[in-house]
């Protein structure tokens, strides 16, 4: 099993699913771990090895590959950069499908975002319900790299909101959000696409432990989506978000937006007020895997991690 990615907020936490994995006759599952540079620390002990590699050195990629059986590809950047986004998002991938398929792996994963939909809103939509129409270099770069996965016969997951220790954006953001706009957004009943961090990385190793692989595109959120308005609720019983105060509509939170100043604008404003709700029931149908009680019920764990995070200076603003 090889994996990229594995220092990053989803990539860590598929690692440690994956070392945790049993196979079918019995023996654990070995991960080979590609990585920029080889001080990286990673979860996982004997059950990983680390190989260095750069997907934007397709050179660096001859033989990391060789004697795996799947990849997962967990690699992204959601930076302004649109030339570091086009040089990891697309080129990477693109290099290192041609790597795999080189090698001959049979399972393929590819993590991309339901932000190659754009502003939305979006409810209740599957994977052909409505056109992608990205609006940022990152989530351009991501659909065009679906591309290159798909001809190397992966299957491409879109996850909406990933929730859980070690997300640097969307709680932080929710938190920034809710003290410049005190308001109900929207009476809040936007509904988001969630996902735990560890429901999302077993997900992912499900797929990549398979014996027959899957293939195609699939929204990989919880299967329930979150009204915007619970999720205040819930993360404001943690301490983590200002309560809501009053309710506004669309021009009025524009409105008290515009008037404060912060790192997050009317598209952050926009991804968490209204409906982004993706249908994803079929691939955890698919896998035969229990998404588990929901985002909600997995704040709990993750809770002391986002006030110690959000206790710090934090760039929340680069995001799709």
């Amino acid at each position: 099993m090889a994996l990229t990615g594995a220092t990053g907020f989803i990539g860590s936490a598929v690692l440690r699913q994956l070392a945790g994995c049993v196979r079918a006759d019995g023996g654990r599952v070995r991960v080979r771990a590609l990585v920029r540079r080889p001080d990286a620390v990673l979860p996982g002990g004997g059950a990983v090895r680390q190989v260095r590699a750069d997907l934007t050195d397709p050179a660096s990629l001859a033989g990391a590959l060789d004697g795996v059986d799947a990849l997962v590809h967990a690699v992204s950047y959601v930076g302004k950069d649109a030339e570091r986004c086009a040089a990891v998002n697309l080129e990477g991938t693109t290099a290192v499908s041609a790597a795999a398929r080189a090698a001959g792996i049979g399972r393929i994963v590819h993590l991309s975002t339901a932000a190659v939909y754009g502003a939305g809103p979006h409810r209740g939509i599957d994977v052909d319900g409505s056109p992608p129409a990205p609006v940022s270099a990152a989530s351009r770069s991501r659909l065009a790299a679906e591309r290159p996965a798909l001809e190397a016969g992966a299957l491409v997951l879109r996850p909406g909101l990933v929730l859980g220790a070690g997300d640097r954006w969307v709680v932080p953001a929710f938190a920034e959000l809710t003290r410049r706009v005190p308001p109900e957004w929207l009476g809040g009943a936007g509904l988001q696409s969630l996902v735990d961090v560890g429901d999302l990385a077993r997900l992912v190793a499900a797929a990549a432990t398979r014996p027959d692989p899957l293939r195609g595109v699939h929204h990989a959120a919880h299967p329930v989506p979150v009204a915007t308005g619970r999720l205040r609720a819930v993360l404001s019983a943690y301490g983590l978000v200002a309560p809501a105060r009053g309710s506004a509509d669309w021009q009025q939170c524009g409105a008290l937006l515009e008037r404060t100043r912060g790192q997050c604008g009317k598209r952050q404003l926009e991804l968490l007020a209204r409906d982004h709700h993706y249908l994803s029931e079929r691939i955890w149908q698919l896998l035969g895997t229990d998404p588990g009680p929901g985002p909600l019920v997995r704040l709990e764990q993750a809770a002391a991690w986002y006030r110690a995070f959000m206790t710090r200076p934090q760039d929340v603003s680069a995001r799709p």
